[in-house]
């Protein structure tokens, strides 16, 4: 690409209202602006970028034996009212009506097309197992779309799926596309990490998401100090630590505690630490109030609340519920005489001579014990924290942040069995098909990669996904050597398949040098004043090193300096 008569800009200043830096240095590239909240468009620098990373995936799909489709963005109501995941889309899923007022939506995902697609194919055990893939927009109404490409209403996802005759094959479909998977990330050279997940809305066997280590990464990361444990937060198992001291049991005695609400307040007046309070909140658990106690330095993890009651919807119970079921003011909720169900969180279940809410606007027990009051359910549903006990290995763990730029689902017979997709085994006889889904993001992946690279001077991109890998950069466009000279290295890189851009801008030195860091071009070669001996300068991103090199040699030197 030549620059002079091609859509190429760059801004100096941040991106408006941009709250990441790879979203911000996208927009200032050129790459991508948004177009309302949660809604980008992908320019043509920041296309060859995303095409670079698609072609990747695609290599490594393709290397599965796996097939590209592409399967429509509009799609009936009814077919996720049939599968059961209607309402648990809620309101992130958009929809509308046509013109007969038959309601669609706007697809999130697409599981249940894929198995109307495989009934077509699939009669007996001889026509499994085999996969399908797609590249597709998909769409979900984000309340608090955020940090770029990374938390959008509309995007590009990369969902293959798997179609087996058993559980045995589906691990070994499973494990082909895991691993295909940590190929495609290593070639797209991100940091990342495999954790156990929530399956979510999409239920299953297994969920494990593939995590790109960032500052800015939405999902807590929980790692081993000692071992190879990795866990997203919302599933970590949490180790008790048994405490073998027996405690003499204290009178439970009630106290008065004005104008003390939260845990803070309350271990300010009685001058106790938090370790030593039990907090109870109160949860609205789809149509169930469930109040939920654990330590006061803890926090309840709502996905293991969920999953406990194998619900849609958790979430803080409001003030009129919390009154109804205590007897009091919001901050006083205590576990003793509740009027609803009680769930204890199995650290808590050790505990002895605790201090807890008393259902009493101001006021406090203290000296309570498991036997003052009668838990429904005891489970673990706290969040794990910093420091505490490994659950494999007893190291400690640790915290970091990351983005989920792939997710691996084994799906089990879960959409075959809601949408019938049926084979007849080697008996004659019905059977469900196993499935297994596959994800990734690879606008996620760009924002990712952007973040773990960028530096001071804009983006810095590996290689493997630059949108082009070598920019020439024109000093005088009125020097007719110069100009000659860079026209030929430049139709020189394109007759030997190597991506080149040429900046023959009438732009300062500095303006065009500044740009191409920007932009995150790997190699930078530079033709000046030495033209005319036919020699020029040669600089590599993030290095401050420059060389000097005749044309004759600068064919092998790029050759060797843009292999992956």
């Amino acid at each position: 690409m030549k620059l002079k008569n091609s859509f190429f800009y760059t801004l100096r200043e941040n991106g408006k209202d941009e709250d990441s830096k790879s979203s911000n240095l996208l927009v200032r590239a050129g790459m991508i602006k948004k177009s309302s909240a949660g809604v980008y468009m992908i320019l043509p620098l920041g296309y060859k970028v995303l095409n670079n990373i698609t072609g990747i995936i695609r290599e490594e799909m393709n290397a599965t034996e796996c097939q590209e489709l592409i399967m429509p963005a509009l799609i009936p109501e009814d077919v996720y009212v049939a599968s059961g995941r209607r309402d648990g889309f809620g309101k992130s899923m958009f929809s509308l009506k046509d013109r007969f007022a038959k309601p669609f939506v706007l697809g999130p995902t697409h599981e249940e097309l894929f198995a109307m697609a495989a009934q077509m194919k699939i009669r007996s055990y001889k026509d499994l197992p085999f996969s399908l893939y797609q590249i597709q927009t998909k769409f979900r109404d984000e309340p608090r779309p955020r940090f770029g490409l990374i938390r959008v209403r509309e995007f590009i996802m990369k969902d293959a799926y798997t179609f087996d005759r058993d559980e045995t094959g589906l691990d070994v479909a499973y494990a082909k596309q895991f691993n295909a998977y940590k190929k495609i990330f290593d070639r797209l050279g991100l940091d990342y990490k495999i954790v156990k997940a929530d399956t979510g809305v999409m239920g299953g066997l297994l969920s494990e998401e593939f995590q790109a280590v960032t500052d800015i990464g939405e999902d807590i990361l929980v790692l081993c100090d000692q071992c190879d444990f990795a866990s997203n937060i919302e599933v970590a198992q949490c180790v008790v630590d048994e405490n073998p001291t027996t405690l003499e049991q204290m009178k439970l005695e009630l106290v008065e505690t004005p104008n003390a609400r939260t845990i803070e307040e309350v271990v300010d007046f009685l001058k106790q630490p938090a370790s030593k309070f039990v907090k109870t909140l109160i949860y609205q658990v789809d149509d169930k109030v469930v109040a939920c106690m654990v330590k006061g330095n803890r926090e309840v993890n709502e996905t293991k609340l969920r999953k406990l009651y194998n619900a849609l919807n958790v979430e803080l119970a409001d003030a009129e519920t919390v009154t109804r079921v205590t007897n009091a003011a919001v901050g006083f909720a205590g576990p003793i005489d509740i009027k609803c169900e009680l769930v204890m969180d199995n650290e808590v279940s050790k505990m002895h001579n605790f201090i807890t809410g008393a259902n009493k606007t101001g006021y406090h027990y203290i000296g309570v014990n498991i036997s003052d009051f009668n838990a429904t359910l005891v489970s673990d549903i706290r969040n794990i924290q910093e420091g505490d006990t490994c659950p494999h290995c007893g190291g400690k763990i640790y915290f970091k942040h990351g983005i989920e730029v792939g997710n691996t689902f084994k799906l089990g017979t879960k959409y075959s069995n809601a949408l019938g997709l049926e084979f007849l085994n080697a008996e004659n006889q019905l059977q469900p098909v196993w499935m297994g889904s596959y994800g990734i993001g690879p606008a996620r992946c760009m924002a990712a990669i952007a973040e773990q690279y960028a530096d001071e001077d804009g983006l810095s991109w590996p290689m493997s996904i630059a949108p082009y890998k070598v920019a020439v950069v024109l000093i005088s466009i009125k020097d007719e050597v110069q100009t000659e000279l860079a026209n030929k290295i430049y139709d020189m890189c394109h007759a030997n398949g190597i991506e080149c851009l040429l900046d023959d801008r009438d732009e300062r030195p500095g303006v065009k040098f500044k740009d191409m860091d920007l932009i995150g071009v790997p190699v930078r070669i530079t033709v000046g004043k030495k033209a005319i001996e036919n020699i020029v300068e040669c600089k590599v991103r993030g290095q401050q090193d420059i060389t000097e090199i005749h044309f004759d040699e600068l064919l092998t030197k790029l050759k060797d300096m843009t292999e992956e």
